[in-house]
């Protein structure tokens, strides 16, 4: 038998032997790391890097070999140019420190409260590591400028080999001639590539991979940022400042949730893709027989008040889309900056400058006196509109005018499109009016609650403050604004009350109207272009006294967070019907959107199988590639999952995903189409789940002015011509569904420009009557 000594001994090596087992698992670990680390570096980064040391190293050589003989004026743009790339290589690895660090503060709780001040501040720190490699990158750029400029001049000067630096210190010796050569070549290459390859130097999906939340919590940090440093531009530092969470936090979060298809590894460039063939298959010719024409009443006073709401726009953007090339003049001249003697004689209002000019360029795009100008407010606050009151004697009317977006906060007034409740008072003109049908109040009373956009909901519910909520407190038997023109025995008593507005004022005039509709009966809303701002129920009942138009493709009166989201999965679905696109790659991408995350799963609504329908059909071949058969093509087409130009999509792992359409995707006979799958489960207001936005539509009577082209697939450039010739224009009572989806044309931004619709409107009453459009004077 073996002694108990013996045993121990060994033993021992035993021990030893699992110590060296550790030890070695320690160094696997420390060297998975580090690939890890090098797996995550972008391509464009590694370049750029390799390229920088290369610039370094040979700058490094031919400064030692001719600083010895040369005149150091010869020798320092080698110098600060080798310099600048050494610089440039530590701030790469300060950012790439700085964005690894910025990642796992997001990646450890992308919406925790507590952790959001810490995630905001290392946010800033990566973000200004990546502006001053921006200004080394441009400090490169002029330097190798400068010396190929130097380099020129001494080749101009006579014998290069006789040059000190072109000679290399004169030795003759060929090799240092073709490393001068490279040095020069590197040079420019490394400036001009830094121009096209971006700051990040890691990839966010190598840390993010596909989560949802996460990529939404990283585009917030982005959009907050970036809209703050922006309102700063424009002098409202106060936004840059604010510690505490405020409207641009919602607007972030709002655009953070938009961009959340980045999880499914598509990119930026690939959803526009998408738009660009969606844009090319929606133009297809629509009948409209069985339209019913818009009465001609209601375009009469359209046309009639449309001036006041596009004279609203008192700033230079009306300016700019007129006059070009002179709008600084035209604006300058609208506002009276060049008679300011006259100051004094001009209306006052509140948040004017001080020649009072936005009073002076409202009144002359209206030309009338100032008399009819009674109250007004030009602010730059955000849920503040701009408006204008008055009175028109000659029209038995007084008008207020609501400003459309101008201003950088009219533009986060527009971004917080997330639903929110609409109060009793909201209402209060639907609820109360006697003018209102029974059945119709029964309609709103039993269906509350009701909802608004609520960025354009705080704005009218302020307005009304201003207008008619704000007596005067030492007098209780005050009354509003209004209550004093309109009051029984007042100077407008029995007028009508016209409110009117463009795009963004156009949704606010709405809900004002709303409000105000039970106190003056006489009241009716002209709305042009606005957005889509109460739910269905409201937006039907208000039809006798809000008249929505919106000229062609418009975009603002389509636009909302429900139609958005729509849109991503509409550009997927215009890829799968271009046949020049490959068809792998759109199946790849339709595969890409139908895997969701499991943190989402539950927000997806799925519709029976049995439902589903097809406009696109397809092949077994197609279906394989859907369902994970055809793996050797989705390697061919994983460059397709980047999550840019440069950056690269890890695999998806199935294990870590959940198909909302599990059981459609693996019956193979029962999918028709991928893409229309993913489209259902798109929601709607009638299929709405906790995670989706209620959909808003557009109030009261909608016409819809449709222009008939005679050809509609034509290049862009051709429509500014078309544009400028006469055209028959149509108007018809649209049904509130169909602006419920963006159309993406090439007109959809220049639809909204507000003397295009005052245009349409002339050109459908000229048809109709065989003459011009009455004058305000013959609308009472």
């Amino acid at each position: 038998m073996m002694r108990s000594d013996e045993k121990r001994r060994i033993e021992l090596p035993s021990a030893g032997e699992a110590t060296t087992h550790i030890e070695e698992e320690s160094k696997e670990d420390d060297l998975r790391m580090w690939v890890s680390r090098l797996k995550s570096l972008r391509l464009g980064s590694v370049i750029s890097g390799v390229a920088n040391i290369l610039v370094v190293i040979v700058g490094g050589i031919l400064v030692l070999i001719a600083f010895p003989s040369c005149d150091a004026n010869n020798i320092l743009p080698i110098l600060v140019v080798s310099s600048a790339a050494a610089m440039k290589i530590l701030i790469m690895i300060k950012t790439g420190l700085a964005q690894e660090a910025t990642a796992k503060t997001i990646l450890e709780s992308p919406f925790h409260t507590i952790l959001s001040h810490q995630r905001r501040m290392r946010y800033k720190t990566w973000l200004w590591w990546t502006r001053f490699a921006i200004v080394i990158a441009v400090f490169q750029l002029v330097g190798a400028t400068f010396l190929m400029i130097n380099m020129a001049k001494l080749v101009s000067n006579g014998d290069p080999s006789s040059n000190c630096v072109l000679g290399v210190a004169s030795s003759g010796i060929e090799w240092k001639r073709k490393l001068l050569l490279i040095y020069l070549i590197t040079v420019c290459s490394v400036a001009l590539l830094q121009c096209f390859t971006g700051t990040d130097i890691l990839r966010w999906r190598s840390f993010y991979e596909s989560h949802d939340e996460v990529w939404k919590a990283h585009y917030q940090e982005v959009f907050d940022y970036g809209i703050r440093e922006l309102m700063c531009c424009f002098g409202r530092v106060e936004y840059l400042t604010a510690s505490e969470e405020d409207e641009i936090c919602s607007v972030a979060r709002l655009l953070g949730d938009l961009v959340a298809y980045r999880a499914s590894g598509t990119g930026h460039l690939q959803l526009l893709a998408g738009l660009a063939l969606l844009q090319r298959h929606s133009q297809s010719s629509i009948s409209y027989e069985g339209f019913v024409e818009a009465p001609e009443e209601r375009l009469q006073g359209a046309a009639a008040f449309y001036k006041f709401a596009e004279a609203s726009y008192t700033g230079p953007l009306l300016d700019v889309g007129r006059n070009p090339i002179l709008f600084p003049c035209a604006w300058l001249h609208r506002q009276g900056v060049l008679t300011p003697w006259s100051r004094n004689r001009r209306p006052k209002l509140d948040g004017d400058n001080w020649w009072r000019g936005h009073a002076t360029a409202f009144l002359k795009y209206i030309n009338l006196s100032r008399d009819v100008l009674r109250q007004g407010r030009v602010c730059q606050d955000r849920c503040k509109a701009a408006y204008f009151i008055l009175v028109l004697h000659h029209l038995r009317s007084v008008v207020i005018a609501v400003r459309g977006t101008e201003t950088p906060e009219d533009l986060i007034t527009d971004g917080l499109g997330k639903e929110c409740i609409l109060s009793t008072e909201d209402l209060d003109g639907l609820i109360n009016s006697s003018l209102i049908h029974p059945d119709v109040k029964k309609s709103v009373e039993s269906s509350f609650p009701h909802y608004g956009h609520s960025g354009i909901v705080e704005a009218a519910r302020e307005l009304f403050m201003q207008v008619e909520g704000n007596p005067r407190d030492d007098d209780p038997d005050s009354t509003g604004f209004l209550s004093s023109l309109l009051g029984t025995g007042c100077e407008c008593d029995g007028y009508n009350v016209q409110i009117v507005g463009h795009s963004l004022g156009g949704a606010i005039a709405a809900l004002l109207g709303l409000r105000l509709y039970g106190r003056f009966p006489n009241l009716h809303v002209y709305t042009y272009g606005p957005l889509p701002c109460v739910d269905s129920v409201v937006a039907n009942s208000c039809t006798e006294f809000v008249t929505s138009i919106v000229y062609d493709n418009e975009f603002s009166a389509r636009l909302s967070v429900g139609s958005i989201l729509r849109l991503r999965a509409s550009a997927l679905m215009a890829l799968s019907n271009d046949t020049k696109t490959e068809t792998a790659l759109i199946f790849r991408l339709a595969r890409q959107f139908l895997y969701m995350s499991k943190g989402e799963n539950s927000k997806v609504g799925v519709k029976d199988p049995a439902e589903n329908h097809s406009g696109i059909s397809t092949t077994k071949d197609l279906n394989e590639d859907i369902c994970g058969g055809s793996r050797e093509t989705e390697r061919d087409f994983s460059f397709w999952n980047e999550a840019d130009s440069t950056e690269n999509a890890a695999e998806t792992d199935d294990d870590d995903y959940s198909n909302p359409l599990h059981e459609i995707v693996a019956d193979l006979n029962s999918i028709g189409d991928p893409v229309s799958d993913f489209m259902d489960t798109i929601s709607r207001s009638e299929n709405r789940s906790g995670g989706n936005p209620t959909e808003v539509f557009l109030p009261g009577l909608i016409i819809h002015i449709v222009p008939q082209r005679k050809n509609l697939n034509m290049p862009l450039w051709k429509t500014w011509r078309i544009q400028r010739t006469a055209q028959v224009h149509m108007a018809y009572i649209a049904n509130r569904e169909s602006f419920t989806d963006i159309v993406v044309s090439p007109s959809m931004f220049l639809d909204h420009l507000p003397w295009r619709c005052y245009n349409a409107i002339q050109k459908v009453l000229d048809a109709r009557n065989g003459k011009h459009v009455l004058d305000e004077s013959e609308i009472v």
